[in-house]
């Protein structure tokens, strides 16, 4: 065994041997030899970006996956019980790098949506906005990533273009193993040279990404020390997305855990939720929406299969929190951890796409590299609990997310283990960490005018104060709108009217409003297309993504979603 097949079988043990060898630490003797220099006072930043997670899939959110590790960062950090996303994957990376909504930053859909002559569908990140990396960067912090982009590699727009001094790339995500044949995941860029993904470069043995992100991520630490600088690591994890994959030991450990069914483990995970206060204690849990199954009408056979997607699918989280609890020891081991903001939460709500029979096929065991895994709508809507929708709405389901922050020396300790209820959104993350660099947000870079940021800052949170916000909160996606003023949120599907909420007596969206508030509908209407009008947000046409077409539209779900035959199990 080679020394860096030696480095990476300790680092995936969490070793502080590991964090010695990659450079975090230094060695006995090093340390004797070199007088200490002193490192940056200003915060270090992580931020961890997870794909396709849904509202209470860990269990600091009522969830049933074991993820002690996150959950170890929110007893000692604070919870944001009430922030968002932007309902889909690029989108979200889009406002989370930018302070900007999405169709300003130019992804107001995926990569590979580009509408000629649109005003933000250009599938890439803009030139009239400016990334946390290039932002940061300027302030002299040292800027690496290690995970999935989807904002503009085919477009010709790469991390190591957009601020980033290293980057170890997956394009579109997807990536679990070297050997998957799926075409997206069988390549990598390393600081913007395009690697296959079972190069020894990418990973030495058979590596899983979790891992592999981590020990990437560990170098790059190590670099930031060498070079006297604070760090900002940019951490989006593929996981959950589909199709899923974990090794398939970790996932027959959860193997029958699901056997009861979505139904009676969604109500498990509601109480939680309640007793948790991530969700009030008079709140009301929706009814699974038309097209989902019922649990007690499944054949056994039928409850074994979906029970082995979710199994696959805990798994995969599990492995997710295990990568996190490495790269925290090893920050800790490094002496870094104290001064280290760590920012975690996800791109989207948990995903009903394949429909209400998900997707369980391929030749290898489940959650190995040659299996096919999608969990589906009945599984999405356990993920999502207590909301309704998925992935692609602007229903709490599709764009709520955790928000955990933990920084020991940042984070005063009157407000650590508590929870922020005070609405959030991605585009607050950029002023936020403006604000804690030093940095000057620009209003004009490489040449280029910059759009303003959208956002508000988070810190007085971290000082235990409630937090304000001057101005409402917008979404558009597929034709998909809301807008949250306050208490306020009207939300409505495409081509369908608007509906209210008074999301502080009713945050599962149950009850609407509009017909008895309809001038409260009128102005917020009007504050949405003004804002639509001024963010570049394009009409939506279902020509703009043929996937959004006929059948396919009500597969992934809805409320006008009829009951599926099981004919389509494995399409």
């Amino acid at each position: 065994m080679n020394i860096k097949q030696t480095v990476r079988r300790l680092a995936r043990a969490g070793c502080a041997a590991a964090a010695l060898a990659a450079g975090i630490l230094p060695s006995a003797a090093s340390a004797a030899e070199t007088p200490t220099r002193p490192q940056p006072t200003r915060p270090n930043v992580v931020v961890i970006l997870l794909d396709d997670v849904g509202f209470s899939d860990m269990g600091s959110f009522g969830g049933e996956i074991p993820t002690p590790n996150i959950d170890a960062l929110t007893k000692n950090g604070l919870a944001f019980t009430q922030f968002y996303n932007n309902a889909r994957c690029s989108p979200s990376r889009a406002s989370l790098l930018t302070g900007t909504y999405p169709h300003q930053a130019g992804l107001g859909h995926l990569e590979s949506v580009h509408v000629p002559g649109s005003k933000g569908l250009h599938s890439k990140l803009s030139d009239r906005v400016v990334t946390l990396a290039e932002v940061l960067k300027s302030a002299g912090y040292f800027t690496a990533m290690a995970g999935k982009w989807h904002l503009g590699i085919s477009r010709g727009v790469g991390p190591w273009q957009r601020g980033f001094d290293r980057s170890l790339t997956s394009p579109s995500g997807e990536l679990y193993y070297p050997d998957q044949p799926q075409r997206l995941a069988q390549s990598v860029y390393i600081d913007g040279e395009r690697v296959p993904a079972n190069s020894p470069r990418v990973g030495q043995g058979y590596w899983y990404s979790s891992d592999m992100f981590i020990d990437w991520q560990t170098k790059f630490i190590g670099e930031a020390r060498e070079q006297h600088k604070p760090f900002f690591l940019y951490m989006p994890f593929v996981g959950a997305h589909f199709p899923l994959m974990a090794p398939p030991e970790d996932a027959a450990k959860f193997k029958g855990h699901y056997m009861r069914g979505w139904e009676v483990i969604r109500r498990e995970r509601f109480e939680r939720q309640k007793k948790l206060g991530i969700i009030a204690a008079d709140a009301e849990l929706p009814a699974a929406l038309p097209g989902s199954y019922d649990w007690n009408k499944l054949s056994a056979g039928e409850k074994d299969r979906f029970d082995t997607m979710m199994a696959v699918y805990a798994a995969v989280i599990h492995r997710v929190d295990r990568s996190i609890g490495t790269l925290v020891d090893r920050l800790r081991q490094s002496g870094e951890l104290d001064n280290t903001l760590i920012l975690l939460m996800s791109d989207n709500g948990g995903t009903a796409e394949s429909g209400p029979d998900g997707r369980l096929k391929g030749e290898g065991l489940p959650g190995s590299a040659q299996s096919v895994v999608w969990t589906g709508m009945n599984w999405a809507t356990l993920q999502n609990a207590p909301f309704q929708y998925y992935k692609h709405h602007t229903y709490e389901g599709g764009i709520a997310t955790p928000l955990i922050a933990h920084w020991p020396r940042g984070i005063a300790a009157k407000a650590r283990g508590t929870l922020v209820r005070e609405p959030g959104h991605l585009i607050d993350v950029m002023p936020t960490l403006v604000e804690l660099a030093g940095a000057t947000y620009p209003k004009s870079f490489n040449g280029h005018a910059i759009l303003p940021m959208e956002g508000r800052s988070m810190v007085p949170a971290f000082r235990g104060e409630a937090l304000t916000r001057g101005k409402p909160i917008f979404w558009e996606h597929e034709g998909n709108r809301a807008v949250r003023d306050g208490k306020w949120k009207l939300v409505a599907g495409f081509q369908k009217p608007w509906q209210l909420f008074d999301m502080t007596a009713d945050r599962t969206e149950m009850h609407n409003l509009a017909a008895t508030e309809p001038d409260r509908v009128r102005k917020m209407a009007g504050q949405w297309d003004a804002w639509a009008a001024r963010s570049y947000v394009d009409a939506w046409s279902e020509d703009y993504d043929p996937h959004l077409k006929g059948r396919e539209r009500q597969v992934w779900g809805g409320a006008e979603a009829p009951q599926l035959p099981h004919a389509l199990v494995g399409k």
